[in-house]
């Protein structure tokens, strides 16, 4: 088994950090520079920062803060919301992003992470896929413009169309569970981990510790993401690397000996 990544998520919503229930019901939950910093001594092995917001923008992202952003970053950082060109890639490589995160553009124009994988490398390209089960088809279908539209997608086909495009590995959640706590959609990960052969990061729901031992162990993830779990309870990444490595599941770096 490769070591485990654990991966905080941070949802950037006009200049702040908000955290929600189901893609919804948002509250602000403080700033990116000081959470950042937080995680450069946690024992993080990257970051995933996404702008909410950014696909309903036909604006140019905010390279400016993300640049700054970077600089006071000190682990592989992950960037995505509102990309839709290859030229933005680019930007976003220079303003220090070690990859992008692509979801809501990939929809319409497929062929974007073909040229991304092409022109960077499929290391430098995160596919996202939202999901929510349709429980009449038994199904899940894919989501975009952050869990608002219904793509009609099946999220297992849309994986395997992803990988083949060349995307280096698949940022999954679920909307359903998203912010629960009540532990990640495992039939789910399963599922889209069983039908690619590229990393598959588990999202949406992590509670506790044991919740990313199962998604790792049970479902076959490569990688746990977590933004609730670290905002809001006690719990923390060395924490987490501590409990994974105890229970079998080989981790990046070494964990802290403290009661963390």
């Amino acid at each position: 088994m490769l070591k485990v990544r654990i991966i905080p998520t941070l949802l950037w919503k006009n200049f702040g950090l908000v955290k929600g229930t189901g893609f919804d019901s948002w509250r602000r939950v403080g700033s990116v520079l000081p959470a950042i910093k937080v995680y450069n001594q946690r024992e993080v092995d990257e970051l995933i920062i996404l702008d909410i917001l950014a696909h309903e923008n036909i604006e140019e992202l905010d390279y400016d803060s993300i640049n700054d952003f970077s600089q006071e970053c000190f682990i592989p950082l992950t960037i995505g919301g509102g990309i839709r060109e290859i030229n933005q890639v680019e930007k976003l490589l220079r303003s220090g992003s070690d990859k992008v995160s692509v979801n809501t553009a990939a929809y319409d124009h497929p062929e974007l992470i073909t040229n991304i994988a092409n022109k960077y490398g499929s290391q430098c390209i995160v596919a996202s896929i939202d999901v929510n089960k349709d429980y009449s088809k038994k199904k899940w279908k894919c989501f975009s413009h952050a869990g608002k539209i219904n793509t009609e997608k099946d999220v297992i086909e849309w994986s395997r169309e992803l990988e083949g495009r060349g995307a280096g590995e698949i940022l999954i959640t679920s909307i359903e569970r998203d912010g629960t706590m009540k532990g990640y959609d495992l039939e789910l990960i399963e599922a889209v981990a069983s039908s690619v052969n590229i990393p598959v990061i588990a999202s949406g729901g992590a509670g506790n510790y044991q919740h990313m031992v199962e998604a790792v162990l049970q479902a076959g993830a490569s990688a746990v993401a977590a933004a609730s779990m670290f905002h809001f309870t006690e719990q923390t990444p060395a924490g987490a690397k501590k409990f994974l490595s105890e229970n079998g599941i080989p981790v990046r770096k070494p964990f802290m000996s403290s009661s963390d």
